[in-house]
């Protein structure tokens, strides 16, 4: 088990390596960051849609740490990106059920000895995935709340990361009720943890190391004022007034430029069910 385990988090790294450079995410990372030190050295913030003058910040080592923090509090331990609080629970139980469920299985095989708490650390994880896989599945996938697709529905290439955390949760589960062992539901959980960590390269698996590098990307070029060369702040709801002017006045269309701040909800209005 431990020659098994070893295995797999070598697929897990070399797949997301290759998954980086077929993607071209570091690349573009790295290119992103050269262009924003450019621009904060020459002291210019064009813009596509206008100009930004004095929005250029530099930062030190005590704004990045703290970017760092907050990118790590929000983004990543509470998912803040997610502002429906069911789908964010969601993520959150299958996040969490993963990394227990995981992190149990290594300390078991690993570790000298298993005690009863950590036996119940690694089942809590697995009920917690159980839960958010298949509460996502039935409620939360993509194509199924937005364009009417059945839930029977599968594309092995796009559901491979849903189906493979299911069958995860669903074989672990069965393999502790009935008493562990090395019978069929242990070769079935060898079966959809291979799948899971030997899918890598098919899934969103390295979504979940590019996320967080994203998020603190996308907060350190907002902090020092280069943000790729888009506007800073929203059409409504700037940090000032002069924030507000700036969105209003930088729009070609005249109908925009009198148009009230807010013009509601609009496509966030009610969710889309009508396919």
């Amino acid at each position: 088990m431990q020659t098994y385990v070893t295995v797999m988090i070598a697929l897990v790294v070399l797949m997301t390596i290759a998954d980086l450079i077929h993607k071209g995410s570091t690349t573009y990372f790295f290119n992103a960051a050269a262009k924003a030190e450019a621009q904060l050295a020459a002291g210019d913030a064009p813009c596509t849609v206008g100009k930004e003058d004095t929005r250029l910040t530099q930062l030190g080592a005590g704004d990045k740490v703290g970017i760092l923090v907050n990118t790590i509090v929000t983004d990543v331990a509470t998912a803040g990106e997610f502002h429906n609080p069911v789908r964010r629970l969601v993520h959150i139980l299958t996040m969490y059920g993963f990394i227990l469920f995981n992190a149990a299985t290594a300390m078991i095989i690993f570790g000298e000895e298993t005690t009863t708490t950590l036996a119940q650390v690694w089942n809590v994880g697995a009920i917690m995935l159980f839960i958010g896989t298949f509460w996502f599945w039935f409620s939360f996938k993509v194509d199924g709340q937005a364009e009417g697709v059945s839930w029977t529905s599968v594309t092995l290439r796009k559901d491979m990361f849903s189906l493979s955390l299911m069958a995860t949760s669903v074989t672990a589960l069965g393999w502790s009720i009935y008493g562990g062992g090395a019978g069929v539901w242990f070769f079935l959980v060898i079966l959809s943890t291979a799948s899971l960590f030997g899918g890598v390269y098919w899934s969103k698996f390295s979504h979940m190391f590019f996320k967080p590098a994203a998020a603190y990307n996308k907060r350190i070029i907002q902090a020092n004022g280069t943000n790729e060369n888009l506007p800073h702040e929203t059409r409504f709801g700037g940090a000032t007034a002069a924030d507000d002017d700036f969105q209003k006045n930088r729009h070609s269309m005249e109908l925009l430029v009198d148009a009230p701040e807010n013009m509601g909800l609009g496509i966030k209005r009610e969710a889309p069910k009508h396919y």
